[in-house]
């Protein structure tokens, strides 16, 4: 194989380097114990259960789930199938502000009196406003049943659940800490301009191999 050829390969198997690690996805999840404060119709109770948040994307945005992996709460009594609606908060953090409205269906089966209540899944949907590092953190539960509201509250402080770059709907740019957006890279203003160090280095020597070898095949021709 000619020289410039291997060169060739080489430029090509850097760049199908630096696209693989742009691509891979930005997001860190972890489940996360809460330690639920919950002001009752009967008193104040409370308990702890792991949460687990994932986001799914969706279009312009995210779809949120929130899972319960114990039981919260509980019923003096009995309630029957139906009768329960739980719905909760998302606390954004980092590039983001403020908090998300997730939701779940009514209890599928009956809940016996005294029982902790298993919560459904609880369901949303996220639309970043801002390009950044978004963090979801498990906010206040609400649980309706029988007319009644029970309102818990985690009292621990808990971590975010999940950590996503997010990229604000119209393809917004992040911005630097000064307030201006981020230098672009010249003529490779693309994916593969953001390329790990090593392999710019590469791209640069295989470039300038490649400009020698041919003008010294012009000197000597």
């Amino acid at each position: 194989m000619s020289y410039p050829k291997r060169t060739a390969l080489a430029l090509a198997s850097a760049l199908a380097g630096s696209v693989v690690l742009l691509a891979a996805p930005a997001a860190h999840a972890a489940v996360v114990d809460v330690d639920y404060q919950c002001k009752t119709p009967i008193g104040d109770k409370s308990a702890v259960s792991p949460i687990d948040i994932k986001g799914v994307k969706s279009g312009n945005g995210y779809t949120l789930t929130m899972s319960f992996q114990k039981g919260v709460s509980s019923s003096p009594v009995e309630l029957g199938k139906g009768a329960m609606k739980p719905s909760a908060v998302i606390r954004l953090g980092g590039a983001e502000s403020g908090q998300v409205q997730v939701s779940g269906p009514a209890n599928a089966a009956a809940i016996p009196a005294n029982t902790p209540i298993k919560i459904s899944d609880l369901t949303g949907t996220y639309t970043p406003k801002k390009s950044g590092k978004v963090s979801f953190t498990a906010g206040v539960l609400t649980i309706k049943a029988l007319g009644t509201t029970t309102t818990c509250t985690p009292g621990n402080s808990p971590k975010p659940s999940l950590e996503l770059d997010v990229t604000a709907a119209g393809g917004a740019q992040n911005t630097s800490d000064d307030g201006g957006q981020l230098p672009k890279t010249g003529p490779l203003d693309s994916a593969m301009a953001l390329g790990t160090l090593g392999g710019t280095v590469l791209l640069t020597g295989a470039a300038g191999v490649l400009w020698l070898t041919r003008r010294g095949q012009r000197a000597t021709g």
